[in-house]
């Protein structure tokens, strides 16, 4: 029987290098959210037909994203790599607009703080639509789990 989503995901601390106290709110908002509800499908068929729940390891190395899909007993499935020079611009916005959207929480207006949100929201929504254009045929994600995933692609890419 199917059941496809993600049960467990675990981000490579290799890949992670020094993050702010939001920076690690946002990453575990995102790993809880993510773990509440989400749609994670990998299209390969199988030999045994298994179809889900997955474990997944999500890693950043030489500018390439690998998902590393598990079963729930922790066997290795597969690994998908992706190139992620499409996501630079992206994930670089995302965080000025984050660090925008922090210092407005602290200092501004409710509107000045809404009107920031707004954009964050925005961007963030257009990356989480570029992923699953990226995932098309590979794994197949909802809109949630692709926004979701998007905050964690953007932690592993911060830099100490």
């Amino acid at each position: 029987m199917a059941d496809p989503r993600i049960i467990a995901v675990t981000l490579d601390e290799r890949s992670i290098g020094w993050r702010s106290a939001d920076i690690e709110q946002e990453r575990r908002i995102a790993i809880f959210d993510l773990l509440e509800g989400n749609r994670f499908a990998p299209q390969r068929v199988h030999a045994d037909q298994y179809a889900g729940p997955y474990r997944i390891t999500l890693e950043s190395a030489e500018g390439r994203l690998g998902i590393h899909i598990h079963r729930e007993d922790d066997s290795h499935l597969e690994t998908l790599v992706l190139a992620l020079g499409r996501f630079r611009r992206a994930i670089k916005d995302y965080f000025a607009i984050c660090d925008s959207y922090y210092q407005a929480i602290r200092a501004s207006t409710p509107q000045q703080i809404e009107t920031v949100d707004m954009a964050r929201r925005a961007i963030h929504n257009e990356a989480a639509e570029m992923l699953r254009e990226r995932l098309a045929g590979k794994i197949e994600v909802d809109f949630d789990t692709a926004r979701r995933l998007f905050t964690l692609i953007c932690v592993l890419h911060l830099r100490g």
